[in-house]
């Protein structure tokens, strides 16, 4: 969730809105995120089904998460994941008032990505399920356990030559753009940079 700065902006935001409030008591499981996951995962849950983020004014889930709670867009999405793994397999716990003892993020974390790959199962997990929950399993347990049961995770699937040779494009326009600001490279070598852009988007145009 980050730095004392962030903290800050959301300490000034809480402060702005009613008590008791749905908005209010979001931003303040964000500020208590480290000390309850869970806490703020069912609320984002609950803000998600119910689009409470365009009632306030934001034009998506994602940019509510970034520019008012303050997490980045992967945060966010590892804690609907992880919260719907719990919710899914740990109803009650899922749904405690008090979930200071909850296992880490980082640990249901694994669990939930190995689950949406296919590399998790309810077997796997009574297996392992008394050891998380006692909070004796770490990351580095359950990612292990998980490869001796299903296997190395599958590499990601590379990215087709069209789709590289567009990536590769676009970082040549931003180098030739991020070049054209800058006074002390030589005029000879931004115009060199922008002719690479063009001739590899000409390329990927092909």
């Amino acid at each position: 969730m980050g730095s004392s700065g962030a903290v800050s902006k959301l300490d000034a935001r809480i402060g702005e809105l009613p008590e008791g409030s749905l908005r209010r008591k979001v931003l303040e499981s964000a500020r208590r995120f480290k000390a309850s996951w869970v806490d703020l995962g069912r609320m984002l849950a609950q803000v998600r089904a119910e689009g409470a983020w365009e009632e306030w004014g934001w034009g998506s889930f994602d940019e509510y998460c970034t520019k008012e709670l303050f997490l980045r867009r992967a945060t966010a999405e590892k804690l609907a994941l992880s919260y719907g793994f719990l919710e899914r397999h740990e109803p009650e716990l899922a749904r405690a008032r008090d979930v200071r003892s909850a296992p880490p993020f980082e640990v249901i974390e694994v669990l939930s990505r190995a689950e949406a790959a296919g590399r998790m199962d309810r077997a796997a997990w009574g297996e392992m399920r008394a050891e998380v929950i006692d909070g004796e399993a770490g990351k580095a347990d359950v990612s292990r356990r998980i490869a001796e049961r299903f296997g190395p995770p599958p590499r990601p699937p590379a990215a087709d030559p069209e789709e590289r040779l567009a990536r590769i494009s676009a970082l040549a326009r931003r180098l030739a753009e991020a070049c054209e600001g800058e006074k002390e490279i030589p005029a000879a070598l931004r115009r060199s940079a922008r002719e690479l852009a063009e001739a590899l988007e000409r390329l990927a145009g092909d």
